[in-house]
């Protein structure tokens, strides 16, 4: 039965009136995702007790919408040093101004649910602020407020199931339904939110090949003006879009015999422009093209392979899986960025494989003023946020267990379930125009994330097996959340995986934008500044990241990788792939006349190398101490060749080197008397690392160094001090 069915029931009048009441606004702000599931879970709360809903973020919202709703809730992570997230700032800044009226928000009832990480200082910071604000320009909270800690034993759902269902019961009483009226069960399925459709057959046969850079070709002489130069793989540089000799037939038949060039060139074109076309393009797609430095080779613009291209390739493929497309999908404010260099900087023997990442980022057009352009910049404590993709053998093989091989190559769109939806596609699902299936599932939607909750929910409903669909919800219970764990997070089994342990669910490809998580970028803090940001071209920047790759066997002995991981080895130098840019709050230039104490066990060195490279600029700079902490000096001691020549006073901790294991926060207070000189200075303080214990671990650290060095009589006394004379900087993850 689906929801639309088991809302016959007949209210009335009245009851139609009370319906028409039942509308709420959930925003969300989130970096990572995480606060956008909650919002959904939200919603499919509230539409069972049939609310009107409306879900999106909050930046997409003006100040005034706000007055339009009897209900809101606002689901926000803190980010940073207590910051609200990029997707929500725009939002904030609107309550902040002055000259909004001290009761102008006075008939909106709200609540609040937080997300955030006790390892940091500011924890929550984000939701109490904007819960406070609120509540001064004379909102009424309705439901309190909630708060969830990705420390807790059971994850972000230790807090927000039993506040969620807690929600629930306070709705249902406070806002009862029409007499008549009960809420949507569970057992009914929700109408879904997307849907993708199969594109209305076209025929392009009789058409001509488009030329997509024609007015690069047979114009002007001279470069164009908004690109940089780019350097081919063999090392020589060159200007994009020379004018170059246009051979078609020798370009489509330098690598086909063929005694009737002529009659294969128009059958060619006709495969082509096919939309049920199997033929390859030799080099990158046309899309990709247009958007990375330089084009593509005109030569090679009509040249399509008869074979697929790895019948080509001199390596040796036995051994190796076929890679993700390099297609470039059209993510806004995405950069073009070229793989310089992808390094292994652990020794193979270690077990754990930390990669150093180099891209050039090539300057574009600017949106804001015509005719000039834009070059990639950024600050230490900034990060990146990376693209994956799924690979083809996984693709493949959902394509095959779901029954799919007859649509897998065929053009979709994607459509909404209203019309008042702000877009066709889920949130942050970028596809291409008239994306086949398989090109969706390559790029867009995540196959092999752990799934949530709400995935065996929804799955139960596509399985004709009652045996399967009684286990799929058992796992959807939020009353089982020990089964749901041990099935889903202990092992980190997939939702590949999963759908692979229940072959009768048979999802209908129209539903995938709704069962499907969107593949979400990864974000990696910026090694790299200073002078390293330079490549000898004013327009192209460096960027440099150093990446723990995730791969682990599991307690079922399994090996597990994680998608953006497996995607990173895959990236070959020359590989072009997008980047975007994340600002952060990080260290102000002043502070590099400031002496430096840093704390950076492992990869955590990162975000601190970079400000230690924009001190190198600084010619006031003030002293700088560093406390490294690793397993082993000769697998994982990083960039330990540019610490002498920075003159940086370096304590290193690696807990494997000797019989006792040894930390940084070790290292602190056997240096207690130093690190109370440097917090006398005026030192910055940097924490960097993994969160969980160690954040907390070296704040008391550095309390006790103070209790030693007589700065205080006890911790507390010590962190009053430390907080109100130093800045801290925390970039934990």
């Amino acid at each position: 039965m689906s929801a639309e069915d088991n809302n016959d029931t007949s209210t009335g009048e009245d009851g139609v009136a009370q319906l028409e009441d039942r509308r709420m606004l959930i925003l969300y702000g989130s970096e990572t995702g995480n606060s956008q599931d909650l919002a959904g879970d939200l919603e499919r709360l509230a539409e069972r007790l049939h609310f009107r809903t409306v879900v999106c973020e909050m930046n997409d919202v003006e100040f005034t919408a706000l007055l339009q709703y009897p209900l809101i809730i606002f689901v926000v992570s803190t980010t940073g040093q207590g910051e609200v997230p990029q997707n929500a700032l725009k939002f904030w800044k609107s309550l902040l101004r002055k000259r909004l009226p001290p009761h102008c928000l006075r008939q909106v009832r709200f609540t609040t649910f937080g997300l955030g990480d006790s390892s940091y200082t500011k924890y929550n910071w984000a939701v109490r602020k904007l819960h406070k604000r609120l509540e001064q320009l004379g909102a009424t909270e309705f439901f309190p407020r909630g708060e969830a800690d990705e420390r807790h034993e059971d994850g972000i759902d230790g807090s927000f199931l039993p506040w969620s269902l807690s929600l629930h019961s306070h709705l249902l009483k406070e806002y009862p339904l029409p007499q008549g009226l009960s809420p949507i069960s569970p057992e009914v399925q929700l109408p879904p939110k997307f849907t993708i459709e199969l594109v209305p057959n076209m025929d392009f046969s009789d058409e001509p090949m488009p030329d997509r850079n024609a007015q690069h070709v047979g114009g002007s002489n001279s470069p164009d003006p908004l690109m940089a130069p780019i350097t081919s793989s063999n090392g020589d540089r060159r200007q994009p879009h020379q004018e170059q000799t246009l051979d078609r037939t020798a370009a489509l038949f330098s690598h086909v015999d063929t005694s009737e060039p002529k009659l294969l060139e128009h059958a060619l074109r006709v495969e082509r422009m096919s939309i049920n076309s199997n033929a390859y393009s030799a080099r990158l797609s046309e899309q990709t093209a247009q958007q990375i430095p330089g084009g593509i080779n005109t030569l090679d613009r009509p040249n399509v392979l008869r074979d697929h291209p790895e019948k080509y390739s001199l390596d040796d493929l036995t051994t190796k899986e076929p890679l993700p497309p390099p297609d470039l999908l059209p993510i806004p404010t995405a950069w073009p960025a070229l793989v310089r260099e992808n390094r292994r900087v652990t020794p193979t023997s270690h077990w754990q494989d930390v990669r150093h990442l180099v891209f050039e980022v090539g300057a574009q057009p600017t949106m804001s003023r015509r005719g000039e352009i834009g070059v990639f910049s950024y600050v230490p404590g900034d990060a990146v946020v990376i693209y994956p993709k799924n690979f083809p053998v996984d693709v493949q093989a959902l394509i095959d267990l779901m029954g799919w091989q007859d649509v897998a190559d065929l053009p979709f769109e994607h459509h909404a379930k209203r019309t008042s939806m702000l877009s066709s596609t889920p949130s942050n699902c970028y596809p291409f125009p008239r994306s086949t299936l398989r090109q969706l599932l390559l790029h867009n939607y995540d196959i092999t994330a752990i799934p949530k909750r709400v995935f065996f929910q929804d799955i139960a409903f596509y399985t004709d097996d009652p045996m399967h669909r009684e286990r799929l919800r058992e796992f959807a219970n939020p009353g089982l959340s020990d089964e749901f764990y041990d099935y889903t997070s202990r092992p980190r089994r997939s939702i590949l995986e999963v759908l692979q342990d229940f072959p009768s669910v048979k999802i209908p490809y129209q539903h995938v934008p709704s069962i499907f998580p969107v593949i979400r970028g990864r974000e990696y803090s910026i090694a790299s500044g200073g002078s390293l940001l330079k490549t000898g071209d004013n327009h192209i920047t460096r960027v440099e990241i150093l990446v723990a790759l995730v791969k682990y066997k599991t307690v079922l002995r399994k090996t597990r990788q994680g998608l953006c991981s497996r995607y990173l080895v895959s990236l070959q130098p020359g590989t072009v792939i997008n980047l975007t840019h994340r600002e952060y709050d990080g260290l102000e230039a002043s502070f590099c006349q400031r002496p430096l104490l840093a704390i950076a066990p492992g990869t955590g060195i990162a975000p601190i190398r970079a400000h230690l490279w924009d001190r190198r600029d600084e010619p006031q700079a003030g002293e700088a101490m560093l406390f490294f902490g690793g397993r082993n000096k000769n697998a994982d001691f990083y960039f330990k060749n540019e610490w002498e020549k920075f003159g940086v006073k370096v304590f290193t901790a690696f807990s494997r080197d000797q019989e006792e294991k040894i930390y940084v926060q070790d290292r602190i207070r056997e240096n207690a008397l130093l690190v109370c000189d440097y917090i006398q200075r005026g030192a910055v303080i940097c924490i960097c690392g993994s969160s969980g214990k160690m954040p907390e671990a070296v704040r008391l650290a550095l309390y006790d160094a103070m209790v030693i060095g007589k700065m205080a009589p006890d911790r507390l006394t010590a962190k009053k001090i430390l907080h109100a004379s130093n800045p801290i900087w925390e970039e934990v993850w």
